[in-house]
């Protein structure tokens, strides 16, 4: 019998989430891959007031790895008084895990291996990053929430420019079947996760790599770009994709020449969000041998 596939997502935030649901049930080994420069919100609390890496991407992968049921509403459980109050449970206990282990890739598997999770989930680099974004108009931008709100974007960078990468990121990727990145924000989520070592790997990688296209325009920081642009973006910043996956019902023209493309039914019905059902019946057509 074939083996069942390894598969490595990489992303961050709901985009990233909705792939590893995607992908957990069919595949042998699923890893996300997870950008960990959010400096807004909870996560920008928490790296304001203790340092280290966010925790917000990296817990709503975890929880997509988890069955239904108390643990993971609990890690998604938001406090709304007091100290904690904005504060999802699971940045608060990756946070605890990080003081106690002293390693980020130690802490979310101690946290994925305790919760019995479908996967493994990685930081996309060791230490804390920041976004650097420069617009076509020379102006630049710092951090994932001024990126996000920001317009005209041409180029993303980090600070600092090559941050290290965990080894067993890029154990990851070299042993992959199958590469997903996106779907999710271009530069905040799918380009975030994309630090310099980690798109090295990607390039020189076997598996095939698939880039889940958005289900429409994105505002701020992508807004006026369209489909075609966005994989421009993508392939612009060191990853090429072999497939790109769009809904079949998107109204966003395609480069219907470019054998890439694959136009398929992955979206929600009221065309809100990718199914994480229908997306992986695709995904799990694009690598070699059964999927289940």
């Amino acid at each position: 019998m074939t083996a069942r596939p390894r598969v490595v997502v990489v992303g961050g935030g709901h985009g990233a989430a909705t792939a590893l649901e995607a992908v957990a049930p069919w595949a042998g080994d699923v890893t996300a891959v997870v950008s960990v420069a959010d400096d807004g919100g909870s996560s920008g609390r928490l790296r304001a007031d203790l340092g280290g890496i966010a925790p917000g991407d990296a817990r709503r992968c975890v929880e997509a790895l988890l069955a239904p049921g108390p643990w993971r509403d609990a890690l998604g459980h938001r406090f709304e008084r007091g100290d904690l109050d904005g504060h999802p449970a699971g940045n608060v206990l990756i946070a605890g895990l990080l003081a106690a282990t002293g390693d980020p890739v130690t802490a979310l598997d101690t946290l994925t291996g305790s919760l019995d999770a479908r996967g493994r989930v990685l930081p996309a680099t060791s230490g804390p990053v920041d976004l650097v974004a420069s617009t076509g108009a020379g102006r630049t931008v710092r951090g994932q929430v001024a990126v996000s709100g920001t317009t005209g974007i041409a180029e993303l960078a980090f600070d600092p420019p090559d941050p290290v990468v965990p080894a067993e990121v890029l154990e990851a990727i070299g042993a992959a079947d199958l590469i997903v990145v996106g779907p999710g924000s271009l530069f905040t989520s799918v380009l975030a996760a994309c630090v310099p070592a980690v798109r090295d790997a990607i390039a020189a990688a076997g598996a095939r790599v698939v880039l889940v296209a958005n289900l429409g325009p994105q505002a701020g920081e992508a807004e006026g770009l369209d489909i075609d642009a966005h994989v421009d973006a993508v392939r612009r910043h060191g990853v090429t994709p072999d497939t790109i996956v769009v809904d079949a019902r998107s109204p966003q023209g395609v480069a219907e020449d470019d054998s890439s493309w694959l136009r398929a039914a992955v979206a929600a019905a009221d065309g809100s969000h990718h199914e994480p059902g229908a997306l992986g019946r695709v995904l799990s057509e694009l690598v070699p041998g059964p999927a289940a």
